[in-house]
């Protein structure tokens, strides 16, 4: 069986550097807290947590010591609650996710009705609307009756977000009733080549494989682009998920991965398939 691995995949420049800031606070300390998973990826989570990062979701569970904000940012209200418990604060915020919660809060100073096309859940959409007083989250048309009738629209987007559906949000919106429509581009230039890199691949292949958390927005986003174009396309988290009886009868292989997915995932999967393909053919 023929592997191809997707030109741009894995590590982006805010996971790498949220990474990053993890290990060299974890080798100068003891007592370290993460606000929430650092990353959307549970093997790099684990490896962490074995190093002593201590993962928890409220401010209350952090009795003392450092805590790390990981790469999806948070909300101002948790910033200022750490800050009053006297911790200290480590920011791994990723540089385009503060850009977002920037743009917010200018946005609504400006007196624009702030509106984020994105995942209500996701923990970057829910620190960008910690960022200013009113917020409505748009995830698809059919939250569109949360929009204000005749109101000055101010519209940012989740950064991982596929730009075909920014544009399709952006058209079912103007269609609608508003005195002014601001946007401001706010996507991330590396999820987009991941996802024309992943795209182009899965087209020419048997069998596609995306590799990474199923928490993860943007490695969803890629799996469900590649489902599109590629039937056969498996949303993993790593080589011990995969059933081994779907490369029956296939030729050829793609893989690619989100952006929290490290290079030893990656790289111990192609070397399985290759060695898996073998007996497959």
């Amino acid at each position: 069986m023929k592997v191809s691995v997707a030109e741009k995949c894995g590590f982006c420049h805010g996971v790498r550097n949220a990474i990053s800031v993890a290990e060299k606070i974890l080798a100068e300390e003891n007592d370290v807290y993460s606000l929430g998973p650092i990353i959307h990826n549970k093997d790099v989570v684990d490896r962490l947590a074995k190093s002593g990062l201590k993962t928890v979701s409220k401010v209350q569970d952090i009795p003392s010591g450092t805590v790390l904000i990981r790469s999806h940012g948070a909300a101002p209200k948790q910033i200022a609650k750490l800050k009053d418990k006297g911790l200290r604060i480590v920011d791994a915020t990723c540089i385009l996710v503060k850009r977002v919660q920037h743009i917010a809060g200018e946005l609504e100073r400006d007196g624009y009705k702030v509106v984020i096309i994105g995942e209500e859940n996701h923990p970057e959409v829910q620190a960008v609307v910690g960022c200013a007083e009113d917020v409505v989250v748009i995830a698809d048309e059919s939250d569109l009756h949360k929009l204000p009738q005749h109101a000055k629209l101010g519209v940012v987007c989740q950064t991982t977000q596929n730009p075909d559906h920014f544009g399709r949000m952006l058209c079912a919106m103007a269609s609608g009733s508003f005195s002014e429509l601001k946007v401001i581009n706010t996507l991330c230039r590396e999820s987009i080549r991941r996802q024309e890199s992943a795209v182009q691949l899965c087209r020419q292949v048997d069998i596609m494989f995306v590799l990474g958390g199923l928490e993860s927005a943007n490695t969803r986003r890629l799996a469900e682009l590649c489902k599109k174009v590629n039937k056969e396309t498996y949303h993993l988290q790593n080589w011990n998920e995969l059933d081994e009886s779907v490369l029956s009868g296939k030729k050829s292989a793609g893989v690619t991965a989100g952006a929290s997915t490290p290079d030893w995932i990656i790289n111990e999967f192609v070397k399985n398939l290759k060695v898996s393909g073998r007996g497959s053919e």
